[in-house]
């Protein structure tokens, strides 16, 4: 009298099962429940430059390799991307050989060259039309020497410690305000580039595909020792007021990039790679940007 409960159990069973399947089935058919609409957030510029209409990207003082100008290679990337991207108007002129002018105006800071030369400015962080003071003779040779060590600049500019001199060439308002005046007072793009090869070795994780005992594939992390080579990207850009001389605001940026020591890539492609992580930096600075993204909705 009890056999036909179980049969109609099971019955119920299979009926619910088939349903629960056809809601799925009608679930994935309707498709996702939210979808993804493009944003882009607005950021301010770091600088406000409504004051100038006309930009002049000066010159840098580079170093580090020789495979590549990073002075002439940064003024013309500069350039390009602020006429595409920028209201500014960019001045095109003879790139300024800043180490030759530092070299000179350090030359006439220490007493060694009197003259201004050919590139103007007179002293580092002296004053316009003020010749250099005739160095005085020291009571011994022992206090003359750190003087004219902390006066001196490298011809050949490898590293951070040989860039650092250079720098007192920003702080010399009377020979940017000359420059401003030259070109109708722009905002001055200036700074330093310092572009160095890189090595370096040691354990790196990396995905790879595995087979396990059943042949199916998986991905699992290994560890593995590998020797890299790559380049340093520094710049430091300064942003002079054309109409004072006067720095405006700096900011200095680090990238780095490594590759297997396998692999031969040429500097300049390096450079460039290295570039586009900093530029969008860059530009923020002078005028305002916007982030793309993606933000997910709910139906």
């Amino acid at each position: 009298m009890t056999a036909p409960a179980p049969r109609k159990s099971n019955a119920r069973r299979a009926a619910l099962v088939a349903c629960t399947a056809a809601l799925a089935v009608a679930a994935i058919a309707c498709g996702p429940d939210y979808f993804e609409i493009p944003i882009e957030t607005p950021i301010q510029p770091k600088l406000d430059v409504s004051a100038f209409q006309r930009v002049l990207v000066a010159g840098f003082i580079s170093g580090g390799t020789e495979d590549v100008d990073a002075n002439q290679e940064t003024v013309r990337l500069l350039r390009s991307q602020l006429r595409t991207k920028s209201q500014l108007k960019v001045i095109d002129a003879d790139i300024l050989p800043l180490m030759e002018i530092a070299q000179d105006q350090s030359k006439s800071a220490s007493g060694d060259d009197p003259s201004t030369g050919g590139h103007e400015g007179g002293a580092i962080g002296g004053q316009s039309g003020q010749s250099a003071q005739p160095a005085q003779p020291a009571a011994s040779g022992d206090h003359q020497a750190p003087q004219d060590k902390t006066m001196a600049l490298s011809t050949k500019i490898k590293d951070e410690k040989d860039l650092e001199p250079y720098e007192r060439l920003f702080a010399n308002t009377a020979y940017w305000k000359r420059i401003g005046e030259e070109y109708q007072n722009p905002l001055i793009v200036t700074g330093t580039v310092l572009f160095v090869p890189n090595a370096r070795s040691g354990f790196v994780q990396r995905d790879e595909e595995v087979l396990d005992s059943f042949g199916r594939r998986r991905v699992v992390p290994m560890r593995t020792y590998m020797e890299r080579k790559g380049f340093i990207l520094r710049p430091k850009f300064v942003f002079i007021d054309g109409r004072t001389g006067a720095t405006m605001y700096s900011e200095t940026h680090r990238e780095e990039i490594l590759y297997n020591a396998q692999q031969n890539t040429p500097a300049l492609s390096s450079y460039f790679e290295l570039m586009d992580r900093i530029v969008p930096n860059f530009l923020s600075a002078l005028s305002s940007q916007k982030i793309k993204g993606t933000r997910v909705l709910l139906k």
